[in-house]
């Protein structure tokens, strides 16, 4: 197959590029650089099978050739990012996701829109399955986010049923591992982050709000079984295994020897208390399910922020799954 992917140069859509290369398929990626890093395509420099255009979704865009598959990937998707920049972050949901779609359209291609736990909201069902319709403050701070998202799915489903166009829709939960930008509002990077640096832990709110942290590889893996033998309807991949914020900053304080202590800091308004993915419909469509333990999945991440950050090593400890 040939497919393109926006927002290849970010987190998720770099290890999804590598994915597909990985199966002998080839790559057009796309990204403007807004959240996404250069660094994480270099090792794809002299790859044939990998093209880029650097462009923004959310303008007019023509890609040459044929297509097989349209992966939209292109987002600011931690809070920091969709704070600082909630119009980019609306237009690249509505604007970047019809373009993307008149794209697969043209080309007779699938159609996979990467949308979120976040149209969930604060959600009042719990775990959350894809039936939900959610709980979204949709003028609130982060709801440049959760609506963006939710638009993307209106328009994949209208185009879907409108005109005929093969599409799938991932629910991403939370997601961490190597390639995760430093200091990017996302929890697991940031209480990283701090711990290496010695610094104190941030807590937003007392730590009891829960999530569920999916290594980087086990999600690339239920996103590229969903484009490959999905149906049209949202499908939720994430780790359904439910940790306290408290218990993830313990985990990495452990995990890195930090005399970093934790502080606590007032919750930010809309921030779900709860986040749980129901994933049985994945497990039963895909026969996926997440394999990576959450302290086998931090410690990776550990060695990678070491390395990036310059850290010098500490003293080994265990971090085998319990």
């Amino acid at each position: 197959m040939k497919v393109l992917i926006t927002g290849a140069a970010g987190f998720l859509g770099s290890h999804l590029t590598d994915r597909f290369l990985a199966d002998g398929h080839s790559v057009v990626g796309l990204d403007n650089f807004i959240t996404g890093h250069r660094d994480n395509l270099a090792h794809l420099a002299n790859e044939p099978r990998f093209t880029f255009m650097e462009h923004n979704i959310s303008e007019y865009t023509e890609v040459p050739g044929g297509l097989d598959g349209v992966l939209h990937f292109a987002s600011p998707a931690s809070p920091i990012d969709y704070l600082e920049l909630p119009i980019q972050t609306l237009k690249v949901g509505s604007l970047g996701t019809h373009n993307a779609l008149g794209i697969a359209l043209a080309k007779k291609a699938r159609f996979f829109i990467a949308s979120t736990s976040e149209v969930y909201g604060d959600p009042l069902v719990h775990p959350q399955t894809e039936s939900y319709w959610g709980n979204v403050n949709p003028i609130g701070p982060r709801g440049v986010y959760d609506e963006a998202k939710r638009f993307a799915e209106a328009i994949t489903m209208a185009y879907h049923r409108y005109h005929g166009v093969d599409t799938r829709i991932v629910r991403i939960f939370n997601t961490y591992g190597p390639r995760m930008r430093p200091r990017d509002g996302r929890v697991v990077s940031n209480f990283i982050v701090q711990a290496l640096n010695g610094e104190p832990i941030t807590i937003y709110g007392d730590g009891s709000q829960t999530r569920s942290f999916c290594y980087v590889e086990d999600e690339v893996e239920g996103i590229y079984r969903l484009f490959n033998s999905g149906d049209a309807f949202p499908t939720n991949i994430g780790n359904p295994v439910e940790y306290t914020v408290k218990q993830l900053a313990e985990i990495v304080v452990e995990l890195t020897q930090t005399q970093s202590q934790i502080s606590y800091k007032p919750l930010p308004e809309d921030d779900p208390k709860v986040r749980q993915p129901d994933i049985t419909r994945a497990r039963t469509m895909l026969k996926w399910e997440p394999k990576v333990d959450v302290r086998e999945g931090i410690s990776r991440t550990i060695n990678y922020f070491r390395t990036l950050l310059g850290t010098p090593r500490m003293a080994a400890r265990s971090a085998a799954p319990r």
